[in-house]
């Protein structure tokens, strides 16, 4: 099998072999337009005329780590035929469409690259689409649906017009991503996901609306896709990419692939050392707000095509200290402390200067203070968990009081 890797117009690179040798291999377009050596595609994989062998395997990961996850992927292998662990299959049936820039379709299949197409959905169809994950999963239509995104949480992903929503076809580029209201233990997710987005926006940490708007009856949240600016694609990674991590590595536990100290050294390393005091706010949020699950794939880099590459903005912060069954273990320990409860305002500031930030404790205390005053202002929506801005708050309080987050 033979894929084209396309970057803002223009196929950098192949992907060649079967599931297990296959390999990614520059053009001498994508050389002559970004330049030898080029990070526009990863800070890891540069655009080079030969790759190191030695690296295919993290080659081979980057590439498979822009599939989905959990059952999201099951379904849609199981509605493509493919099988399971087919990377390069997968990326040929759904691959126009992912996370961040790239668009990968089949260069031995007559009929790509398709012209995309979009068609236009009422609410009653966006509802039938966020309860159809098996049928349409991602809201892909059948044969022509060429969208994939990363991730274990039921979603759909569709395209905003002027008149309205819009099913995308032949690789169309998604715009937003829609989440439907769960139900049991979860039923206010959403509606905690909104306020920990609206906070994230409040202190700066993010850029991009997110909503909650009923389909027909059912609730959802809809959130404007981050690697999207007015309609077209922008690039991104995510840290299991940068880092070589796979699945469930992106939790620190699972094999120690990960940490923030690790996410910090990439950044220096790629000449991002500019960004660690985002980073370091990002930690600080997330401990503040009680979100536990920033993994490595909850944080990545962008790769605009028209400036430097950033830290992207916060997204998925999602307050869950409060969550029945939770073990209140954080995604990735801060100072060596996995325990949210447990972990202290030194804890993160030493975590941050740990980094070689040796602003680390004003950059904490600053952070600290600009979420409680978010907090303070800011009220969640009817239907998220009860007492949740009273837990924020409460959190930030013992944090700059130097107790544990969740004394009290």
């Amino acid at each position: 099998m033979r894929l084209a890797v396309e970057l803002y117009g223009t196929v950098i690179g192949t992907l060649e072999g079967d599931r297990r040798t296959f390999d990614f291999t520059a053009t001498s377009a994508g050389l002559e337009r970004f330049g030898l050596a080029s990070q526009v595609l990863s800070t890891t994989i540069p655009l080079v005329m030969r790759a190191p062998r030695h690296h295919a395997a993290r080659r081979r990961n980057w590439f498979t780590e822009l599939l989905p996850e959990g059952d999201q992927l099951d379904h849609m292998v199981a509605a493509a035929g493919l099988r399971r662990g087919d990377t390069p299959a997968f990326l040929a049936r759904y691959g126009r469409d992912v996370a961040g820039a790239l668009q990968i379709w089949d260069l031995d299949d007559p009929t790509e690259p398709r012209k995309p197409a979009l068609r236009t959905l009422d609410e009653a169809q966006v509802r039938e689409l966020l309860t159809d994950p098996i049928g349409s999963p991602l809201a892909n239509a059948p044969e022509r649906g060429k969208s994939s995104l990363a991730g274990v949480q039921p979603k759909i992903v569709l395209t905003r017009q002027s008149n309205g929503w819009a099913q995308a076809l032949g690789g169309y580029p998604t715009t937003h991503i829609l989440k439907p209201q769960l139900q049991g233990a979860r039923l206010s997710t959403i509606y905690d996901e909104e306020y920990g987005a609206r906070l994230a926006r409040v202190v700066g940490l993010a850029d991009f609306g997110a909503r909650v708007q009923v389909f027909d009856g059912l609730p959802a949240l809809v959130i404007e896709r981050y690697d999207r600016r007015d309609g077209q694609r922008v690039h991104q990674e995510d840290f299991n990419q940068v880092l070589g991590a796979g699945g469930n590595e992106k939790y620190q536990e699972y094999g120690g692939v990960v940490s923030f100290a690790r996410i910090a050294g990439e950044l220096d390393r790629a000449g991002l050392g500019s960004e660690l005091p985002r980073l370091a706010r990002m930690v600080t949020f997330a401990v503040a707000i009680g979100n536990l699950d920033l993994h490595a794939k909850n944080l990545s880099v962008l790769h605009p095509v028209d400036r430097d590459a950033s830290l992207a903005p916060a997204y998925d912060v999602v307050p869950q200290a409060h969550l029945p069954g939770s073990d209140g273990r954080l995604a990735m320990s801060v100072n060596g402390v996995y325990r949210h409860r447990a972990v202290t305002r030194a804890d993160i500031a030493e975590e941050v200067r740990s980094w070689g930030l040796r602003s680390a404790g004003e950059v904490v205390e600053q952070s600290l203070v600009a979420v409680r005053q978010a907090a303070t202002e800011e009220t969640p929506l009817d239907g998220a968990h009860r007492g949740m801005q009273e837990d924020v708050l409460r959190s930030v309080e013992n944090l700059l009081a130097h107790r544990g987050a969740g004394e009290g």
